[in-house]
């Protein structure tokens, strides 16, 4: 931690919690273990971002894919969801965190719904880190809900199609609320996006590590920061440009 600038922390950070059924099956345990045990890594994640000064951490937590895994795995997750978010919220609101959620929540059963409006009206007011929740999210289908309201919009006469532009669209995607990610972290060695953020991550830099998601902490989001401090982001400028503009 000491090694950060605080000048140069990102204010969004985005993690794809990568490797929790590969962390139980290697302690020879059944995958929903490795759900239970990545808890500790959410707890201090959080813990680690508010510490340095992170303003937006979202976690990509339940994917539209998910519903496609075995039955009674999804349906421990759903519980699972429930009873963290009961435990944590007090914490949370003690911190000053706020929680948001970002995905197809409609889709998702009665109780979940029920839980995460309580959550983030509770905590609507803490001025501290702002935690969202991926959930039931997938990115192409944000982009499909953006494209079709712009033409709805269009259809009722209350814009013209000239009016669309990227403000535009980042403003209705689910995260128009806050600034794209300048860090995106992917756990347990895979190096791909998986429908997470697609448009968001245009100009995002992206660190990989092999340590599956169970055993993430705090220190290896710090490493991620520091690693993220060491580069130049350019923006389709060059580097001299980028000294002259600082």
């Amino acid at each position: 931690m000491h090694r950060l600038d605080k000048n140069k922390i990102p204010k969004h950070i985005a993690i794809i919690m990568d490797g929790n059924g590969r962390w139980a099956t290697k302690q020879g345990l059944k995958r929903i273990f490795g759900h239970r045990h990545a808890l500790n890594s959410v707890r201090s994640t959080v813990e680690g971002a508010g510490e340095i000064g992170v303003k937006f951490l979202t976690l990509f937590t339940f994917s539209t894919e998910n519903w496609n895994r075995p039955k009674d795995e999804v349906e421990e997750l759903m519980n699972m969801l429930i009873s963290a978010i009961e435990k944590e919220l007090p914490e949370l609101h003690k911190n000053q965190v706020r929680l948001k959620t970002i995905g197809n929540i409609s889709k998702m059963n009665d109780k979940i719904q029920e839980k995460l409006k309580k959550a983030t009206i509770f905590t609507a007011e803490n001025a501290g880190l702002t935690l969202t929740l991926a959930l039931n999210y997938g990115s192409r289908e944000e982009i499909i809900e953006c494209v079709k309201c712009c033409v709805q919009e269009i259809n009722d006469k209350n814009m013209k199609s000239d009016e669309i532009t990227e403000t535009l669209i980042s403003s209705k995607l689910y995260t128009g609320d806050m600034p794209d990610p300048e860090l995106i972290i992917r756990t347990s060695g895979e190096k791909r996006l998986s429908n997470f953020l697609l448009w968001q991550a245009a100009y995002s830099e992206f660190y990989f590590t092999e340590t599956l998601w169970p055993d993430f902490r705090k220190q290896h989001l710090f490493d991620a920061i520091y690693n993220y401090q060491l580069r130049e982001r350019r923006f389709g400028k060059t580097s001299e440009q980028i000294k002259e503009d600082e």
